[in-house]
């Protein structure tokens, strides 16, 4: 079995270093010294190898049961659940007026990304729960926060997200689930909802179901939509679990991956719900957690990347096959190992600049969440706004990708379950589809955010970028490796901005033809700005004298490799941006 290492040092060089947590000037942040967020950090590396890591494995065989109308889940969740409430995590960035630690996002993000490596399925029970705590947080009456929030902190109560209709999926104006007003201010919800995770499970007292749904008078489409807390056991006036809701489960979903975790139909029979935020205006609420749920997909894209190149690593420097056609490498073995091999590098490079690229970018979408929230610092909203579909559409494509490559490096033995390379890949397919599936993200993208505020935001980036690269162009070394390749690619992601501003309006297929190809051009670009920060940072700790060398030329040379073997395919996709949709339109769909 292989031994988990968790990124702590990453991490430390990303928070400290590059991101400058302690100078940031946010509250609390001046207490993130290097020795806090050290411990914090090798804290959840060791749950999730000890704990996590020895139940994936488990949770993929077994999968989750319904037993008379009770959801089981795998063997040993429950004492590791059980450690993760004890330890405080459920609650790392929650208020500690409700009983959480009050850390920021970003530690919160750091964490999961330990969680996530080594167990995705049972993560996702925790991770939900924060969603639905957020929304609460944000939207929620005096009342239904202090009802609620400390026992979604907790984890003593989970929580769920409850928008898709077997008939509607995405189209969320389509839904049919009603909600009708009771003359005590509750509303009676009825209808049927699926692909539920965690709808239910055994883990926690109660579950606390976010349920979108149509109230009387609020007209078509998703105008017309609220949302509702609607919980499985309902609360008494002290607090304390009452009767059983009318709300129920009725399969659950037999799946590619995530076992571990309870998909599941639910059914709201006349289920007693209470309104949250205002009557018709749900989606705004609901954006909230969805929001909160895209970054952390985002999270599980590169998190399952991470942990499986860790495997694919390990496999390749233990198994023996073939020789080096420069030379035997290892002269007392029939073999050398494969990692000799120039192809093998290739791929094990590939997976570790954008683990550790993807890493840097979704810290720092973390921390313009922070500014965002601990600041009021609008910029950074808009920012992060801008970026989220990026994050969770071009990490999930390329974290998939990335699994793919370290089952390759197993050959024959990543097809069976044996080694549990295969494990990675299956769950990190569900990532490019739930939360809503990457095709929707690069819509969202180019069809609203490019254009939110005017365009305000994306020009900040170009900015950004290019202010970076001034600062910096006195540096030859750092200008020939990285800032002349992310000069080139910031220049394909403009054009294609342009592209879209001019033929957007009067041809809207050709801009939505290059919409998927502008989300990937976009994430490369952000990648090597991400590089680029890093390769300046590491050289400057180089050349102060670092007593640890040989970390900072690993992130320089990891660094040119993605600036030189990843980054120009930014031409590719501007390439194909610019030919419209002529090509893309022109069957008839009968002709398919």
């Amino acid at each position: 079995m292989t031994t988990y290492l968790p990124p702590v040092e990453d991490f430390q060089f990303i928070l400290h270093d590059v991101l400058k947590l302690t100078e940031s000037g946010l509250p609390g942040h001046d207490e993130l010294d290097a020795d806090f967020t050290a411990a914090i950090l090798e804290a959840a590396g060791k749950i999730s190898g000890e704990i996590l890591a020895p139940l994936n494995a488990v949770g993929d065989r077994e999968g989750c049961h319904l037993e008379n109308g009770q959801v089981r889940t795998p063997k040993g969740f429950d004492k590791a659940f059980a450690a993760m409430k004890e330890g405080g995590w459920t609650a790392l960035d929650c208020a500690p007026e409700y009983g959480g630690q009050g850390l920021p996002y970003i530690m919160g993000l750091a964490a999961g990304e330990m969680f996530v490596a080594n167990n995705m399925a049972f993560n996702m029970y925790q991770g939900l729960t924060h969603g639905a705590y957020s929304a609460i947080a944000a939207h929620g009456t005096e009342d239904q926060k202090n009802t609620y929030l400390a026992k979604l902190a907790s984890c003593d109560w989970t929580g769920t997200m409850n928008l898709t209709e077997a008939h509607a999926g995405t189209d969320l104006g389509l839904l049919r689930t009603k909600a009708e007003p009771q003359d005590d201010g509750s509303y009676l919800i009825t209808g049927q909802k699926i692909f539920i995770s965690a709808g239910d499970h055994d883990l926690a007292e109660n579950i606390i179901h976010l349920v979108l749904a149509k109230a009387p008078g609020g007209g078509e489409g998703t105008r017309g939509i609220s949302l509702f807390i609607v919980p499985k056991f309902l609360v008494n006036a002290d607090g304390s679990l009452g009767e059983r809701n009318a709300v129920s489960v009725g399969n659950i979903e037999e799946k590619m991956g995530i076992h571990g975790n309870a998909t599941c139909v639910m059914n709201y029979d006349g289920a007693k719900g209470w309104l949250l935020g205002d009557l018709h205006k749900g989606m705004r609420a609901m954006f909230t957690m969805m929001n909160e749920a895209r970054m952390g997909v985002g999270l599980q894209g590169y998190a399952l990347a991470a942990g499986a190149y860790q495997k694919g690593l390990a496999y390749a420097k233990d198994r023996l096959q073939g020789r080096a056609v420069t030379g035997t490498e290892n002269p007392s073995g029939p073999a050398d190992p494969l990692i000799v091999h120039p192809d093998i590098r290739r791929s094990l490079m590939e997976q570790k600049s954008f683990v550790e690229g993807a890493r840097a970018l979704a810290a720092w979408g973390a921390h313009l969440i922070d500014r965002s929230h601990l600041a009021d610092d609008q910029d950074a909203e808009g920012m992060i706004s801008l970026l989220t579909p990026v994050i969770k559409g071009f990490l999930t494509d390329k974290g998939f990708d990335a699994t793919v490559q370290a089952q390759q490096i197993f050959g024959g033995h990543g097809y069976i379950e044996e080694t549990g390379i295969s494990q990675y890949v299956r769950d990190a397919r569900i990532a490019m589809i739930y939360e809503g599936a990457n095709g929707v993200q690069a819509l969202d993208l180019v069809g609203r955010k490019l254009a939110s505020d005017g365009g305000k935001h994306v020009m900040a980036f170009f900015e950004m970028v290019k202010s970076f690269i001034k600062e910096n162009e006195g540096d030859a070394t750092l200008k020939a490796d990285f800032l002349e390749p992310l000069k080139a690619a910031s220049k394909d992601l403009q054009s294609a901005a342009m592209y879209f501003m001019q033929t957007g309006m009067k041809a809207p297929n050709a801009a939505l033809a290059g919409s998927y190809d502008f989300m990937h051009l976009f994430g490369h670009v952000a990648l090597g700005l991400m590089w680029s920060r890093m390769a300046a940072t590491a050289q400057a700790k180089l050349a102060a004298g670092s007593d640890n060398p040989a970390f900072y030329e690993t992130k320089l040379a990891t660094g040119r490799f993605y600036m030189q073997r990843q980054l120009p395919v930014t031409a590719t996709h501007l390439a194909r941006i610019i030919t419209g949709e002529t090509s893309v339109m022109a069957l008839d769909a009968d002709r398919f």
